[in-house]
């Protein structure tokens, strides 16, 4: 994601695939504590959101979280909030357990065009995660591309990045949840989008180019008016919002919704 108002040295974020020979199978003791979910005989409580705004370290916006939380919780969420802190790629792993209606993820994310060692061609966004990267941690997922090395700049600090992979071999299933992806270029490419709706989530919603903090955060306190409180579909919502807001100013971006007609 830009930050407001200028253009970055770098205009986007630099993405690069990891391909690792000789990957050690990682086990986690932990692991089985995740998959127990009980769902069947839990009455049925007011439906729930999820803010993951991995962005609040690089482009803080606590009115943004304040804002959306009150409009939320006027519609009647459970809303939970999680920092830039808690975005690990164990986190992204548990999400599709909790079972949330809506995820709203405030987070950069990227376009990654590549050749993987299959011979595939790759064209995805990546999420990222906060987490430093690792030659020695998720290697099986390294190896399969499902994670990659995601950095801010050509030469910044490296982070992993989540790929469609990753979202896509989830053992848990999104259940209909609308998504909402903020941050850059989300639907220029749609495999990620479709690797939600594949894992069950009914709409993914984002940007078809990079896009200012200022002008996403304005869209997305706009959308959720029309999404949750005026309760219109999402193309219908899409649509409103971008007649309030327009494109973004300086990257041109437009939001949209995939799969369109939903």
């Amino acid at each position: 994601m830009a930050g407001s108002g200028k253009r970055k040295g770098t205009r986007r974020t630099r993405v690069i695939a990891a391909a690792f020979v000789g990957v050690a199978v990682i086990a986690s003791a932990g692991a089985a504590v995740w998959f127990v979910v009980a769902r069947s005989d839990a009455p049925a409580g007011p439906p729930t959101a999820a803010i993951v705004d991995q962005l609040s370290v690089t482009f803080p916006n606590p009115a943004f979280a304040e804002e959306t939380r009150a409009t939320l919780e006027e519609a009647g969420y459970a809303v939970d909030y999680y920092a830039n802190e808690d975005v690990t790629v164990d986190f992204y792993r548990r999400l599709p357990f909790h079972n949330y209606d809506l995820i709203i993820f405030r987070s950069h994310a990227d376009r990654l065009q590549a050749t993987a060692t299959s011979g595939e061609q790759v064209d995805e966004v990546i999420l990222f995660t906060s987490e430093p990267y690792s030659t020695e941690r998720y290697q099986n997922e390294q190896a399969a591309n499902d994670l990659v090395i995601a950095r801010y700049t050509r030469d910044g600090e490296p982070y992993f990045g989540v790929a469609a992979g990753f979202i896509r071999g989830s053992a848990a299933e999104y259940d209909g949840a609308t998504i909402i992806m903020m941050g850059c270029e989300g639907l220029l490419s749609d495999r990620t989008a479709a690797a939600f709706v594949d894992r069950g989530a009914e709409v993914y919603i984002s940007w078809d180019e990079s896009v200012t903090a200022t002008h996403t955060d304005a869209a997305t306190e706009r959308l959720l008016e029309h999404l949750v409180v005026e309760g219109l579909p999402p193309d219908d919502a899409v649509a409103r919002t971008m007649s309030d807001v327009g494109a973004d100013p300086i990257y041109g971006s437009r939001l949209l919704a995939y799969p369109a007609g939903g």
